[in-house]
């Protein structure tokens, strides 16, 4: 009995809640969209590729919004269109994103400013959309999901890893802006998940036992743990950090990677 009453607790906790997802067409987005949908929240998933995620078998039973987190009209106007179905917003989760692999002198001007532009401009635009209606309401919770490569360099990986720092630290200076108001910003950072991004960097059939290993000659550490994770571990935390069992949570960044990176 305990153990149900504790599940009605938690199938209630985010029930008439509104919630907005960004990138949630696959992979961590979609699993973060449908876990509030299944704790009884209205969710308005916001992706420029639900139509081809459908194609992949994918379904999507939250509202769905178009939108190219690129293009700073395009957010506007996506914007405007939910707030004037729901002006009422609880939680912000931002987690599209997009991988450019090259080294610095290699990249071209687009592979960086894609990354520049839908990982950090993205959810500027966005905040900057909704912010003004965070501050009238006086509450709500803002979980943006960067990555541990923010936190340590990689190869290859200048633009990714440029994107998500300046991704971090502007969730943690809009937690200073919003903290007055009673609103709570905070950062998931994953380490390897089992997305469309992730399998697109394997290229073997061992690969996913070599990245819990560690490339010893890219200076990547293995995962203490021994896996990888799966989405859903990502979205659990993005959960509890817009629950109020973090009430008192802001400012932080939350590394979810098995241990991989060691001195986060």
């Amino acid at each position: 009995m305990a153990k149900q009453n504790t599940q009605s607790a938690e199938a209630a906790e985010f029930a008439g809640k509104t919630v907005w997802v960004t990138g949630a067409a696959r992979g961590i987005g979609y699993q973060v969209a449908m876990g509030f949908h299944r704790q009884g929240a209205r969710v308005f998933g916001l992706d420029i590729d639900f139509a081809e995620a459908q194609r992949e078998g994918l379904e999507h039973p939250f509202a769905i919004q178009e939108v190219d987190l690129a293009c700073a009209d395009s957010v506007a106007k996506a914007s405007e269109v939910i707030l004037a179905q729901q002006p009422q917003i609880d939680v912000l989760v931002n987690v599209a994103g997009v991988l450019r692999l090259g080294e610095t002198e290699q990249l071209t001007l687009d592979d960086w400013h894609t990354c520049l532009n839908v990982n950090a401009s993205g959810p500027f635009y966005l905040l900057r959309q909704l912010i003004p209606q965070f501050k009238q309401q006086r509450y709500g919770a803002i979980v943006t999901v960067s990555s541990n490569a923010a936190h340590v360099p990689r190869l290859q990986m200048a633009a990714y890893c440029a994107s998500k720092a300046a991704l971090t630290s502007l969730s943690h200076c809009v937690a200073l802006e919003l903290a007055p108001f009673g609103v709570r910003c905070n950062v998931v950072s994953p380490g390897s998940t089992d997305t469309r991004m992730q399998r697109e960097l394997w290229h073997s059939d061992d690969a996913e036992q070599q990245t819990i290993a560690g490339f010893q000659q890219q200076f990547k550490l293995g995962i203490p743990l021994g896996k990888i994770a799966r989405p859903e571990e990502i979205a659990q935390v993005v959960m509890f950090l817009a629950s109020e069992q973090a009430s008192h949570v802001t400012m932080q960044d939350i590394v979810v990677d098995g241990g991989a990176v060691l001195s986060a």
